[in-house]
């Protein structure tokens, strides 16, 4: 059974890989992609996934995973600030579309339990397809995405009595029965949801904040994902769905300083079992029933898309919303959602539906999330064309809209160098913002009015959300370069124009981080010899100008002339650790001595990839020795290179 199992799996993650890598090199959605998969991989086609509810449970998980970091975008104030769409816009929307989907399929079906059944899937839209698609496409904080997402989550609520009141319509239970199950959940779902919504305020922060302060990404990850799954499960047991506990968890830490590790943390967890749950709606599908229904599948598409477009559109219009956002609203919103198949499902097993019909409608809901991607990425196109004379004003106020200021500094890592940095950043009136690790200083920051967020810098996910691509500069504030390495080749891919300074302790991986893409290093010990330097000089009289012309230039050679120094006991034990760390060694040359009566040029030194920097010979210093100059006996040789190169010279001068 588990080698059956893994099999199928192996089969199923092998078919999903090849045809994303095939969409997208076609410039087509991934979700497309994997109901392809789905239905290549199910019953009807290759048959080695014949029983699709064997991996629903753990997919659905994805959708689960979706909401929470959906809800991370839209703290409690947020949410309170959106509740006339949430709660208006989305119930007029839900029981308009219901009545219309009611009065059309009564005559078709002839019982108003199967047409309530009917018009409650169609009324759905598809929370997963949409909101993964207008994140991608990046119209999630437009105003289009605020009206999709606030009409979305009421549909998520209005699942709730749709799937008890299903089972009720089937049985002999009488109105009283039907409205006192009604008002049980509804009570259920009030108390549950303060408990989350509790939960969330005053435990989680404190949970994270502990978590946190032990610095183990791993424990960081287990957590958020614990989080999720029991905000879900705890919905799930009072009968409301998984994604809106999720949710609510979400929603709640979304307020802290943790949102960003948060999202980045659970980011390739959600998108592996979006991509499963995506895969067993393509299972779902029936082919021989599909194609034998086609053209009924296509019509009733057309109508659906059409009743819930003009519903839409109507009720934003009627909300003194845009045309464009209205239309670009009901456009997204067209197709059945995932949760339209549990209510299918359900319906079905309570003999609401017959096998046609349920095949019919999983036909229509397949095929309306294949096209939904397609069209939303299309989006700005297709308005374009249905409003032509909109096109130009509408542009560009949607641009100067969505258009947020350019960033001119990033400070990655907010201690001592951090703050002082942001200090004299903010004094001169350029922004910036901050990211750190340690929960207890961004909290004392954040307190203070420091623009800081907790997270870890060298995430793709916590660059992006504190918007690299549009930054002038980034700056790294902490003296550790293999993290400083990652960040600059992270930085350097997300904004190829961005200037990068980088700190670091000492000119041990200069070349390593140039080469990485850093624009400036700052080497903590050259800088503060530099400025021991200018206050030698400033003090003996040494006109300021020449002073700060002499740093200037050090600076500009990369501090060449400061790179060779004399190891000491702990620099000969670490200097393994750098192959570009650039060292000063005396070579004297005793009687025997492979070198002595030797010239420079017969030597040749620099094979291997050594200077000679001076030549002592009686205690008299040669600074600029000619090639065609012996070597004599008791001559002391001042190389400098990386510790390996010296040694290789050192033996070459000493026995050839």
């Amino acid at each position: 059974m588990l080698n059956s199992t893994f099999s199928d799996l192996l089969v199923l993650l092998a078919i999903a890989v090849l045809l994303v890598w095939c969409f997208r090199r076609l410039h087509l959605p991934a979700i497309l992609a994997y109901l392809v998969a789905g239905i290549i991989a199910g019953p009807d086609v290759i048959g080695i996934i014949a029983d699709p509810d064997a991996f629903h449970f753990v997919a659905e998980l994805g959708v689960v995973l979706l909401l929470f970091s959906l809800g991370l975008e839209f703290s409690l104030v947020k949410m309170i600030a959106m509740r006339r769409l949430v709660f208006g816009l989305g119930s007029a929307q839900m029981l308009g579309c219901m009545l219309l989907f009611m009065l059309l399929c009564m005559p078709l079906v002839g019982d108003w339990g199967s047409a309530i059944a009917i018009a409650g899937a169609l009324a759905l839209s598809s929370t997963a397809v949409v909101i993964k698609q207008l994140a991608e496409t990046a119209q999630i904080n437009s105003r289009r995405g605020q009206l999709s997402v606030a009409i979305l989550l009421f549909q998520d609520l209005a699942v709730v009595p749709l799937l008890i009141l299903i089972p009720l319509l089937s049985a002999t239970a009488g109105e009283q029965g039907i409205a006192y199950a009604l008002m049980l959940a509804l009570l259920k779902a009030a108390a549950v949801i303060a408990i989350l919504l509790a939960v969330g305020k005053w435990v989680l922060p404190l949970v994270f904040r502990e978590v946190a302060r032990l610095r183990t990404d791993e424990l960081f990850v287990l957590t958020t994902l614990l989080v999720a799954l029991v905000a879900g499960g705890l919905t799930h047991v009072f009968g409301l769905s998984m994604a809106l506990g999720a949710f609510l968890a979400g929603m709640m830490l979304g307020e802290s300083k943790y949102k960003h590790q948060l999202e980045a943390d659970i980011r390739p967890f959600r998108d592996i079992l979006m991509g499963l749950f995506f895969t067993t709606i393509g299972m779902q599908l029936s082919l021989p029933d599909f194609f034998a229904q086609l053209h009924w599948v296509i019509l009733a598409l057309l109508v659906m898309a059409l009743i819930k477009v003009a519903v839409i559109y109507a009720l934003t219009r009627m909300g003194h919303e845009r045309p464009r956002d209205s239309l670009a609203t009901a456009l997204s919103l067209f197709q059945m959602g995932e949760f339209g198949f549990v209510i299918i499902a359900l319906a079905f097993k309570h003999q609401l539906l017959s096998g046609p019909q349920a095949s019919l409608m999983i036909g229509i809901g397949v095929f309306g999330m294949a096209l939904t991607p397609l069209l939303i990425e299309r989006l700005p196109m297709i308005l374009n064309r249905l409003m032509p004379h909109r096109m130009a004003n509408q542009a560009t106020t949607a641009s100067a809209a969505s258009e947020a200021p350019a960033i001119d500094v990033i400070i990655c890592g907010f201690g001592r160098v951090g703050q002082t940095v942001s200090r004299f950043v903010e004094a001169e009136g350029l922004n910036y913002f901050a990211i750190d690790h340690d929960p207890l200083r961004v909290q004392e920051a954040m307190a203070g009015g420091a623009h800081v967020l907790f997270g870890d810098a060298s995430k793709r996910d916590i660059l992006k959300a504190l918007g690299i691509e549009r930054a002038k500069r980034i700056v790294i504030s902490f003296a550790d370069d293999d993290y400083a390495l990652r960040i600059i080749r992270l930085a350097r891919e997300l904004n190829e124009d961005i200037d990068i300074i980088v700190r670091s302790r000492d000119d041990l991986r200069l070349a390593q981080l140039q080469q990485a893409g850093a624009s400036q290093v700052v080497p903590d010990t050259l800088e503060a010899a530099l400025m021991l330097i200018a206050h030698i000089l400033s003090r003996s009289g040494v006109p300021i100008r020449r002073v700060l012309a002499r740093l200037e230039q050090e600076r500009r050679n990369h501090y060449g002339d400061m790179h060779g120094f004399f190891p000491g006991e702990m620099t000969a034990i670490n200097s393994a650790k750098s192959e570009s760390l650039s060292l000063l060694k005396a070579v004297s040359l005793p009687d025997d001595a492979y070198a002595v009566g030797k010239s420079l040029q017969e030597l040749n030194l620099r094979q291997f990839m050594v200077e000679l920097r001076s030549l002592r010979r009686q205690d008299i210093e040669l600074e600029a020795p000619t090639h065609d100059m012996s070597l004599a006996a008791a001559d002391v040789l001042l190389i400098s290179g990386t510790p390996a190169d010296l040694e290789a010279c050192e033996r070459y001068l000493l026995a050839g």
